[in-house]
């Protein structure tokens, strides 16, 4: 079993962002980390190929996205292992495409990217990873910058950075309720569902301000 490697995909230059790419597809974690390499945006990235790995590697640093190959998963199941994951940074799935209704749910939530296992589907791997860094990248200059010079982008890195850890929230929230709801103590069902009602509550209100900032952001025609 090959271990983890960490490589510097712009060597000279500081590391801005970690990628951690979760496959045991090795042909796959060559193009990816060398299109990343060509690409201009200083990262690194963790070779891990199996789920003991990503875990392993996600408790010694957080990382910008985590590349997740469905097929490392054996029979651990899919949401929880979602739900596991998005608590430390966004995944980008890739999945058979009949698994894309079953993730649906999590790519409205914006913790996670969907590509279907067909053709030539390493490009679009690339692309979301760069913008995931660059959505990272973004958020972390936002702290103490004044309103006129925020990015652009700004509703949909709020949006993401809100979501991500609300996205843990909510997902441990409803897997109590699924499994033990008929188990606890009425008290404690009903803090577990206003736990629930509020992360939801947040997650609209964040849609809502974020709408409000890109409708500002637009110009006027007259």
């Amino acid at each position: 079993m090959r271990k983890p490697v960490i490589s510097t995909a712009i060597v000279g230059q500081p590391v801005q962002r970690l990628v951690l790419l979760g496959t045991a597809d090795a042909a796959a974690i060559q193009r990816i980390s060398t299109a990343l390499a060509k690409s201009g945006q200083p990262c690194q990235f963790v070779d891990a190929v199996t789920i003991q790995k990503i875990h392993e590697a996600l408790r010694r640093r957080t990382p910008s996205v985590v590349l997740l190959d469905d097929r490392m998963l054996g029979s651990a199941p899919l949401e929880e292992t979602l739900l596991r994951f998005t608590e430390f940074a966004p995944v980008a799935l890739v999945a058979a495409p009949q698994k894309c209704e079953e993730v649906s749910r999590w790519v409205a939530r914006g913790n996670v990217e969907f590509i279907a296992r067909v053709g030539d589907f390493v490009p679009l791997v690339v692309a979301i990873l760069l913008r995931r860094m660059h959505w990272a990248e973004q958020a972390d200059s936002i702290v103490g910058v004044p309103w006129k010079e925020i990015p652009a982008d700004f509703a949909v890195i709020l949006r993401h950075e809100i979501n991500n850890p609300l996205t843990g929230i909510l997902g441990n929230a409803e897997l109590l309720l699924a499994h033990y709801g008929d188990k606890l103590p009425v008290a404690a069902l009903q803090r577990v569902k206003t736990v629930v009602d509020l992360a939801v509550r947040l997650r609209e209100a964040t849609r809502r301000l974020s709408n409000a900032i890109e409708t500002d952001r637009q110009p006027v025609t007259t």
